[in-house]
């Protein structure tokens, strides 16, 4: 059983939700996101999602998108992503990681060289963007190769026939898209999430992590009443914005916030 089947399976026997916060590694710096992935474990985490930078974050937000923009900037590399996976693998072989990217960079690093470092590194799940399940095959089958979970994203707009299709490639959970656009945006709908959630759940056998638009510890909390996890992304970057110059500041206000987030949710 996969490290992300184990903890949710953990989580659902003692009727608690899962909370998975999202960074962009090497955002701040490398040594910073290693010590804001420990810091977040501490303060309830229950997965971390590690963004992989990209020069290009077409599917994100100003936000995520100018942490990329950053990353990229100080060379932050899918080899040093995997790298920080490995070193934070020395404390913790716990704590599933999932990588959230693009698939340029996959494509640069080879499938099955990316497959084969990702599971020695300690990677437990992968969710590749831009990546439409037709064209998630080849991929696919190398992931299942080595025991790492393919992640998809869901939206609002996604069919039923799409959902069928999902069902027989997803594994880990699926990441549902609580809103139209991009991440960051818009407000949320808790009738539409449910709705949504329920019509996910008539084919997909898998729990669902739901994302974009929740900013708080309110959001986080309605959500997580028919979510099994609820994800974090945009507000955890802008504390690490507003703060990348005071190391002990930006960790503080970062596990805090979790802190908030996880106490909200169970």
């Amino acid at each position: 059983m996969s490290r992300l089947s184990k903890v949710f399976e953990s989580l659902k026997k003692n009727n608690r939700k899962a909370f998975i916060p999202f960074i962009t590694a090497g955002d701040s710096g490398i040594d910073n996101t290693y010590d804001l992935m420990n810091s977040l474990v501490e303060n309830g985490a229950s997965i971390i999602e590690l963004g992989v930078p990209f020069s290009d974050p077409m599917a994100d937000g100003p936000v995520i998108a100018k942490s990329h923009n950053r990353a990229v900037s100080d060379g932050v590399s899918l080899k040093d992503v995997l790298l920080l996976v490995k070193r934070f693998r020395q404390n913790n072989t716990y704590t599933p990681v999932v990588l959230m990217g693009y698939l340029n960079p996959i494509e640069v690093f080879g499938y099955a060289d990316f497959a084969n470092q990702a599971i020695e590194c300690g990677v437990d799940g992968v969710l590749v963007v831009d990546m439409p399940p037709e064209e998630a095959q080849e991929l696919k089958a190398l992931l299942d190769k080595v025991g790492i979970d393919l992640i998809f994203l869901v939206a609002p707009t996604t069919t039923d026939n799409r959902l069928k299709l999902l069902a027989d490639l997803a594994s880990g959970f699926v990441y549902y898209v609580s809103l139209k656009g991009v991440t960051g945006a818009g407000n949320l709908n808790i009738d539409s999430v449910n709705f949504h959630l329920e019509r996910i759940r008539k084919y997909v056998d898998l729990p669902v992590g739901v994302g974009f638009g929740i900013k708080d510890a309110e959001s986080a909390k309605a959500v997580s009443k028919s979510a099994d996890a609820v994800i974090v992304g945009s507000t955890i970057v802008s504390f690490i914005e507003k703060n990348a110059k005071y190391k002990d500041k930006m960790i503080e206000s970062v596990a805090k916030f979790a802190n908030e987030i996880s106490d909200a949710i169970n």
